[in-house]
């Protein structure tokens, strides 16, 4: 029967992903784009569950799970947002592959693949193998490196004082270890901080990025009490050719300074004034300088803010790495999408 008012064709949703395309979801050019089969001998190496029994469900591909754990990152989702939106979405199935009768991996599922990473301690892994393809594509780094920290908040914690003191010196409360369950909801690896008299409590991410195309080229995860001066070396990517480094007065000291000359390198980081002894007009002038060059790093954490960058769902240290390196892996995936459209548009 002709002129049915909602009749569908023969390939369902086809009409409206060509006008998803149109409207400019990202998603497509993302898939096309990222060498994802580069990340499936790291994957694999995750050990496997065993079967509870005889004719089960086959196990999820490793590579959906991970590309799960890419849309949640890009779009600040939790494990059972997460799963809604798979089966809610067709740009999110057709990210993954997924036909519309097919399984989708529920957030349990997505929850344990994650912990099987944090506890194989791959994500730095995933990361290494996504910066070897920069390189390959062209993007290494060449024209100096711009390092900075960021705070990764969590859920703040209720303890009495006493509590605090010991986790902060490594050690359980005596009141924890007779709960079990208040223990497990209770992050002992995150720290208290205070910066410009506000309050953090959680993690950091400590990045170098690249002065020329703001990819990500190094990181490491601390507590929000770690100083970032105390990452500055462990940060320096040997294999950018340019030889400034940036950073903000946070990283200044004598020693720091010794250290980059020794290495060959050309200190940019800002002067800091000293307790009676204001900068100078012409320190002034240079940090003003420097600041052009340092600030693009701040576009690199607005655009993890913009992914919900600045908090975590997770307690403990492992789980905090894995989702700020996923953070940060993320990130280069959209940052190289994005310098390779400004390279088709030129």
């Amino acid at each position: 029967m002709a002129g049915l008012v909602g009749q569908t064709g023969f390939f369902p949703g086809d009409r409206r992903l060509r006008e998803l395309d149109l409207l400019g979801d990202g998603l497509p050019l993302l898939n096309r784009l990222i060498p994802w089969e580069r990340f499936r001998p790291i994957l694999e190496s995750v050990p496997k569950a065993k079967p509870k029994g005889p004719g089960g469900r086959k196990p999820y591909d490793r590579m959906l799970l991970f590309k799960m754990m890419v849309l949640q990152q890009l779009h600040n989702l939790s494990d059972e947002q997460t799963e809604y939106q798979v089966r809610d979405r067709l740009s999110f199935q057709r990210f993954l592959g997924l036909g519309l009768e097919e399984a989708v991996p529920d957030n349990t599922t997505l929850w344990l693949f994650r912990e099987s990473l944090a506890q194989a301690k791959l994500t730095e892994r995933l990361f290494t193998a996504f910066h070897a393809f920069l390189r390959e594509a062209g993007y290494a780094a060449r024209a100096g490196q711009i390092i900075d920290a960021s705070f990764v908040t969590v859920p703040r914690q209720r303890m009495h004082r006493k509590e605090r003191e010991q986790v902060n010196q490594g050690e359980t409360p005596q009141t924890w270890q007779d709960q079990p369950a208040k223990r497990r909801q209770k992050d002992t690896d995150a720290r208290w901080t205070k910066k410009n008299g506000r309050s953090f409590f959680g993690y950091k991410n400590h990045i170098n990025v690249d002065k020329r195309h703001k990819l990500i080229h190094q990181y490491m995860v601390t507590d929000a009490a770690v100083h970032d001066s105390q990452c500055l070396e462990a940060l320096l990517d040997p294999e950018n050719q340019g030889v400034q480094v940036f950073a903000d007065s946070a990283y200044r000291s004598t020693e720091a300074e010794q250290m980059l000359c020794q290495k060959g390198y050309r200190s940019r980081i800002h002067e800091k004034a000293q307790r009676n002894r204001p900068l100078t007009k012409a320190q002034e002038l240079a940090n003003t300088r420097r600041s052009h060059h340092r600030a693009r790093v701040e576009h690199a954490f607005g655009a993890m803010v913009q992914q919900g960058g600045k908090f975590l769902r997770t307690i403990g240290m492992a789980r905090a790495e894995v989702k700020i390196g996923m953070m940060n892996l993320v990130y280069n995936m959209r940052r190289f999408t994005c310098l390779m459209q400004q390279s088709v548009a030129r």
